[in-house]
């Protein structure tokens, strides 16, 4: 096991050395401090986790204090991933309060012997309980995990509304990677994490099985966190033009502009034109802010006119298009050498999932069936 866990470090600080020579987005710099804090407490725990649990009580607490920083990391780096204007500024610091707390109290609680004595991970016989303060932060810790899990499946669920207000295709821009991690983890997390309570409160199961477990899910995630988070690009890119850019605030500063009704009327002409002379939606990349600038239209006022005006997102605004150019491509003889997957990828989707799925939502029915009666 030992073995294992050196492995892991070693791949948690090499990660770390690889991303480092990347173009870096913030992102990217919360991964590598991340890495090198995963990597060292892993490497530490497999060399002295036998002598640090039993002859350094105060030190071994210290030590598992570190947990509590695992879920501000996966925090920041998911919110820096999904907010293209996320800073880290003081306010952020707030999320390493409890770590910094819980080593104030160990210090403090050093100068002390009647309650440094009994603070202690392990249970021996005849030892007094331990101080309430401690179990209180041992207590934080075991609630760290579940509290950032939700918090990060709830910037899941915001990403999913960037992503269907700024892109057309979903596929490289989900995080599915990300989100399936977060879930498994998750879970194992929270599982271990009531072992590790069930241990502290009724000394069942070994400390060590609980540390081991706790260990050996980090390591299967250093590998994973590190691989993928190698080569996760930015999702939304700054432009240079401050009207053209990403929406993602919930509330735009056109929210309050009243928008007149032959002004939207000569907007909605204009973008009816477009879609209907130059077919834009053939891109699979097309997002927003590319087609705003292609219509010299601020990206705030052309998502604005999209849900308001046309009641779509843009996600489905440009796959309708895309959908009846299927439909008129497989009603045209001249596309009969063509396969349906060959149609789907020359009218603008770029897997096959996603013209199904996409192609089934706006008619009713998949592709074959749809040929079939066609």
């Amino acid at each position: 096991m030992k073995y294992i866990f050196l492995i892991a470090a070693f791949n948690a600080l090499f990660f770390a050395v690889l991303v480092l020579q990347k173009k870096k987005a913030l992102h990217d710099k919360i991964l590598i401090y991340w890495l090198i804090y995963l990597g060292l407490y892993t490497g530490v725990y497999a060399l002295f986790s036998n002598k640090l649990f039993e002859d350094f009580h105060l030190l071994s607490a210290s030590f598992i204090s570190l947990l509590l920083l695992h879920g501000p990391f996966l925090f920041l780096y998911i919110s820096a991933l999904i907010d293209q204007k996320f800073q880290f500024n003081r306010k952020k610091l707030l999320h390493f309060v409890p770590f910094i707390l819980f080593n104030l109290y160990i210090v403090i609680a050093s100068l002390i012997p009647k309650i440094s004595e009994r603070i202690r991970l392990d249970h021996v016989e005849g030892e007094a309980g331990a101080p309430l303060m401690f179990n209180f932060f041992l207590i934080l810790t075991v609630l760290s995990g579940p509290f950032y899990f939700i918090s990060s499946i709830l910037l899941f669920k915001k990403l999913d509304i960037n992503i269907f207000n700024n892109f057309s295709t979903y596929e490289n821009v989900n995080l599915d990677w990300l989100r399936k991690l977060v879930y498994t983890f998750g879970a194992i997390w929270t599982v271990l994490m009531i072992f590790v309570t069930i241990h502290h409160v009724f000394q069942m199961f070994s400390w060590i099985f609980c540390t081991h477990g706790l260990s050996l899910s980090l390591s299967v995630f250093i590998i994973l966190i590190g691989y993928f988070g190698l080569k996760q690009k930015e999702i939304f890119i700054p432009y240079p033009d401050q009207n053209i850019q990403y929406v993602t605030e919930p509330k735009t500063k056109y929210a309050n502009v009243t928008l007149k009704k032959d002004e939207a009327e000569k907007y909605v002409n204009k973008i009816r034109h477009y879609m209907r002379v130059e077919k834009p939606y053939l891109d699979a990349d097309l997002t927003l802010p590319q087609l705003a600038a292609k219509l010299h239209i601020p990206s705030h006022l052309l998502s604005r006119i999209i849900n308001e005006i046309f009641r779509l997102n843009f996600f489905d605004f440009i796959n309708q298009y895309r959908v009846q150019e299927v439909k008129s491509k497989l009603n045209d003889p001249e596309f009969d050498n063509l396969s349906l997957l060959g149609i789907a990828f020359d009218s603008g989707f770029n897997s096959k999932s996603a013209f199904n799925r996409v192609f089934k939502k706006f008619t009713g029915m998949t592709p074959s069936e749809y040929k079939s009666q066609h």
